[in-house]
């Protein structure tokens, strides 16, 4: 069975990925992140999600809010009820992805592992340029030109995207499709105690408008009230 390292932040993308890294027959890795993020509530949902899909998780701590430069490592307010998604919004974390997918590569290597997927959706939310497709073939050029295994001729390094192209819609119609319980799922960039979401900043009105068109209904809703008390 092939091994594969999936970015993985326990949201409706990563999980969706996570899930068709596992039908395609991949024996999955996740690996999450505890950068600083205002919204870490997902990390306990990755926990809960990840268990029962992958064959080992890891959460790495790096301390991306030393840095600044975002409302969701910083001090800011998260930006709520916005009619626009396609400028790069104050939500953008400088780096992240680049870091991500850095470490992601790392623990590829070590593994033997030569495909790494991410949940990256250019459609959607193009506003992030680093979740474009000329980014993502750039950071794959680069991964097989750093490392020891890609030099060698051990394998070539093949960064997937699946997500890329899909609208929300899209995603939510994917993750049906492959049964992909997104119960415990959480995409809220401000969420209240109990990681119950506050329904107004990008990632939720994204969430909202994805399953409204895809025509399920969202069962994170009924899982945040319960956690909400």
């Amino acid at each position: 069975m092939k091994r594969a390292v999936v970015l993985f932040s326990g949201g409706l993308d990563s999980t969706t990925v996570l899930g068709h890294v596992v039908a395609e027959g991949f024996e999955a890795y996740a690996l999450s992140f505890d950068y600083g993020q205002r919204h870490r509530d997902e990390l306990d949902r990755a926990v809960e999600i990840a268990r029962p899909l992958a064959k080992e998780h890891r959460i790495v701590k790096v301390d991306l809010a030393g840095f600044g430069g975002s409302v969701l490592t910083g001090e800011g307010e998260v930006p709520k009820d916005r009619d626009s998604f396609r400028e790069i919004p104050v939500t953008y974390v400088p780096a992240r992805n680049t870091v991500f997918l850095s470490l992601a590569l790392a623990w590829a290597e070590t593994l033997g592992a030569f495909d790494v997927f991410a949940g990256m959706n250019a459609l959607d939310y193009s506003g992030y340029p680093d979740c474009r497709p000329g980014y993502l073939e750039a950071f794959e050029r680069l991964a097989n030109l750093a490392t020891k295994a890609g030099v060698e001729g051990e394998g070539t390094y093949r960064f997937h995207a699946p997500l890329m192209k899909l609208t929300k819609a899209g995603i939510v119609r994917r993750a049906v499709e492959l049964g992909i319980d997104l119960s415990r799922t959480l995409s809220c960039y401000d969420p209240g105690p109990g990681g119950v979401p506050c329904g107004s900043c990008d990632a939720c009105r994204l969430r909202a408008k994805g399953f409204a068109e895809a025509g399920h209904p969202d069962p994170a809703l009924a899982t945040a009230q319960t956690r909400g008390g």
